[in-house]
């Protein structure tokens, strides 16, 4: 039977690390970068874990500026 597995993609010049991604991941995906920081100075969001994402697009639903997009891929 085919896996699916999820994959998250950050705009992170938009980006403004509130945390709340990381927060409403049900998996334990994302993080916030700990040494780097976008244009605006903000420690963005980025896939910590990404074999982990299930793709339930918590993630997209609660971030604020819509920087988060979720694909599904289906591996065989």
């Amino acid at each position: 039977m085919a896996k699916i597995r999820g994959a998250v993609t950050v705009n992170t010049v938009r980006c403004k690390g509130c945390n709340l991604c990381v927060v409403a991941c049900p998996c334990d995906v994302l993080a916030l970068q700990p040494k780097e920081v976008n244009d605006r100075g903000y420690h963005y969001a980025y896939m910590a874990q990404p074999d982990k994402c299930i793709g339930c697009q918590s993630c997209a639903l609660v971030c604020p500026d819509a920087c988060i997009e979720v694909y599904r891929k289906v591996e065989q």
